[in-house]
């Protein structure tokens, strides 16, 4: 890893990587285009909720919380007594890429990423980020921060979302926002976006093919970029795992 990019020095490694990366956060917070060129990025979503907390917790406002509203499909209600297997309790603890978590924390100003389409014509798709404007008891206030209707004022509803993860051994349905609090999102969910700073935080290695280039080329100039990585026992280390298939280039002549 070239050592001109990586944080050296650190007692609290979330502290570090969010101070790095959004500079003076609370005198320009409510700057559309400071939120816009920025992103941490993480390998998994513990990392990613981890990170976003804190940064929640940094911000100014009252904070409000929206709980899902989870059941099982209608369409497997022949499922053998799912209302004693699926309580209630066992469906809000479900967490699935693409879908918004059981419980959201948010305060005004805090930045958001769509999880799903809502409108295309007002540039509402999956991946799309916005700030938090207002926050209502059933409906959000946003402006949008990236895409093609930059600083547009739009309305956000509760959907009613149901996971299309395999692993699951039935259909259940979510209502809820479809959102999550974007400061810090997964290397994953960050491909598409250019971004002027990138916080990189690896407090554990990455864990699939490309997954560091696709981090690294997020940011438009290396003088964007921090790596912060931790070993196993949280400390600061200088060297993170590649993953590359060496079978792709066996070929190649």
């Amino acid at each position: 890893m070239v050592s001109e990019f990586l944080i050296k020095e650190s007692t609290n490694p979330i502290a570090s990587i969010v101070d790095c990366t959004y500079p003076s956060l609370l005198s320009n917070i409510h700057d559309l285009q400071y939120l816009q060129e920025k992103a941490i990025l993480a390998p998994t979503l513990e990392i990613v909720d981890a990170v976003n907390e804190y940064m929640l917790s940094l911000l100014h406002g009252e904070e409000k919380i929206y709980l899902s509203s989870d059941s099982v499909c209608k369409t497997d209600v022949g499922l053998d007594g799912p209302e004693d297997v699926y309580t209630p309790d066992f469906l809000n603890s479900i967490k699935c890429s693409g879908v918004p978590n059981h419980m959201i924390k948010l305060k005004q100003a805090a930045p958001v990423m769509l999880l799903r389409n809502i409108d295309k014509s007002l540039g509402l798709c999956n991946g799309t980020r916005l700030m938090i404007t207002q926050l209502g008891k059933h409906i959000l206030e946003a402006k949008v921060i990236s895409g093609s209707n930059i600083g547009e004022k739009v309305f956000i509803p509760r959907m009613v979302i149901t996971p299309s993860d395999s692993k699951l051994p039935f259909k259940m349905q979510r209502r809820q926002f479809s959102l999550a609090v974007c400061f810090a999102m997964t290397i994953n969910k960050s491909q598409g976006q250019s971004l002027s700073h990138v916080g990189l935080y690896l407090p554990r290695p990455i864990f699939s093919y490309g997954q560091l280039y696709v981090a690294i080329s997020r940011v438009r100039n290396k003088d964007g970029l921090n790596i912060l990585i931790c070993d196993k026992d949280g400390l600061l280390s200088k060297t993170t795992s590649n993953v590359v298939f060496k079978e792709v280039f066996q070929n190649l002549k």
